[in-house]
């Protein structure tokens, strides 16, 4: 145990740096041709992070030699785990056929129509190939089809590259007329929706903020948006890129709340890059180039036939209603079993999140949204975040360092109790430091 949160940190780091000295090597070799040695900012954590060399199952190995369970699962892209066969198999038989056909393939419209039989909203659809792109043109769709400008995006929120929306905002956002409203607070956005009606082109929410921390919408907030959206004209999105994988038809399904536009991405392309938008037809139709008014859409991989075939693959074969609903009581299972560990032990740790998603937070009480968090604890909560992943990881545990998780099909019952029994030891050990008493 340690006397302050400092050196406790100082201790995890020392630790990790002598238990991975090729992965430091590796990091300090690729910043000579990468800032920071990176290519994906979400990937990074200090003092670096660790090089994979191989991923099986539910399993990743690293370049020294270390062995993880990921409950990272490629931040919900790796759904289907490391090396399923049904996967790999289709992705070979796509390769044997040849890869840049440079038009219609035997895959695309039929993964098209189990897509929208699970999800009937999406009346009609494109391709794309990520989720970053998917909310790009749907929000240009929303301005073509209602001639307006506005935006009404979360606190929080996470679409993409280009659209955080998280505290103090970001320099890379694509400029645009933005309006911020807070997450999970009906009465607020009702009121902002009718402020701006007059140029509010679409809103676009998470069913649940992913990389905002795992917090599940309220369905009295989903349906406040749902009924500002038919007052005033405006284009109801929903980003489903992650919370599509919570039931066969997303969480629009669960929630009861049908939204206008539907994106999608991440897991759909069976481990490939995609991304996909749809929705009404009286205005997807628009993108039909046959028509003389129609809204050209390039994008030289939208149907690129490894993630066609990898995606129809697994819907057709592996994410069943009954893989999805095994999948969602395995995570509950650890979501409980993480509140019941620091209930007990009365420390400040919550878990959040539904179906296959968890998100860890240092706080005194259950949070419902970021802005439910004290900015002034903000550097403390980060270091326990820090110090709480550099200790799992020791303990062969892998999750994101803001304490997200998203399992995958694989992930077996001993590796969650494994993950378990790594949070209690993490509570006894740090317990001083958690109880604020440094």
């Amino acid at each position: 145990m340690n006397v302050t949160l400092e050196a406790a940190l100082a201790e995890a780091e020392a630790r990790y740096i002598a238990a991975n000295p090729k992965s430091k090597q590796r990091h300090e070799t690729a910043k000579s041709a990468m800032p920071g040695g990176n290519t994906r900012t979400v990937l990074h954590y200090s003092p670096f992070p660790l090089t994979w060399a191989k991923g099986e199952r539910a399993l990743l190995h690293d370049i020294d030699g270390h062995e993880y369970v990921d409950f990272l699962g490629e931040h919900s892209a790796g759904l289907y785990g490391h090396s399923n066969p049904v996967i790999l198999d289709a992705i070979q038989e796509a390769l044997s056929s040849g890869i840049v056909l440079g038009g219609p393939n035997r895959f695309e419209a039929e993964f098209a129509q189990e897509i929208q039989r699970r999800i009937p909203s999406m009346e009609l659809m494109r391709f794309c190939n990520s989720g970053t792109e998917a909310n790009l043109f749907a929000l240009q769709a929303a301005r073509a089809q209602t001639g307006r400008t506005h935006v009404m995006a979360f606190a929080g929120g996470y679409h993409g590259g280009v659209f955080y929306f998280r505290s103090g905002g970001m320099p890379l956002n694509l400029p645009g007329p933005w309006v911020v409203a807070p997450y999970n607070k009906p009465e607020e956005a009702s009121a902002l929706i009718h402020e701006n009606a007059k140029n509010l082109a679409a809103i676009i929410v998470e069913p649940m903020l992913g990389g905002g921390g795992c917090f599940p919408a309220t369905p009295a907030f989903l349906k406040s948006l749902r009924e500002g959206c038919d007052a005033t004209g405006a284009i109801l999105i929903f980003d489903e890129v992650m919370t599509s994988r919570v039931s066969p038809g997303g969480a629009q399904a669960i929630y009861g709340v049908t939204p206008d536009m539907t994106t999608l991405g991440k897991y759909l392309g069976g481990g490939m890059s995609f991304g996909c938008f749809g929705g009404r037809a009286d205005f997807m139709g628009r993108f039909d180039p046959s028509r003389p008014d129609h809204w050209p859409h390039a994008g030289t991989f939208n149907n690129n036939v490894l993630s066609m075939a990898a995606g129809l693959a697994g819907l057709k074969k592996v994410l069943s209603a009954d893989a999805i609903a095994t999948l969602n009581e395995k995570t509950k299972y650890l979501r409980d079993g993480v509140n019941e560990i620091t209930k007990t032990a009365g420390v400040g740790l919550h878990a959040t999140g539904i179906g296959s998603f968890v998100g860890l937070h240092f706080a005194h009480r259950a949070p419902a949204s970021p802005e439910d968090f004290d900015r002034v604890d903000e550097p403390r909560r980060a270091g326990l975040q820090k110090l709480m992943h550099l200790d799992l990881i020791a303990a062969g545990q892998y999750f994101g360092r803001r304490g997200y998780m998203a399992l995958m099909l694989p992930t077996e019952d001993r590796q969650v109790e494994g993950l378990l029994s790594a949070v209690s030891e993490f509570v006894a050990s740090r317990r001083n430091l958690l109880d604020g008493k440094d």
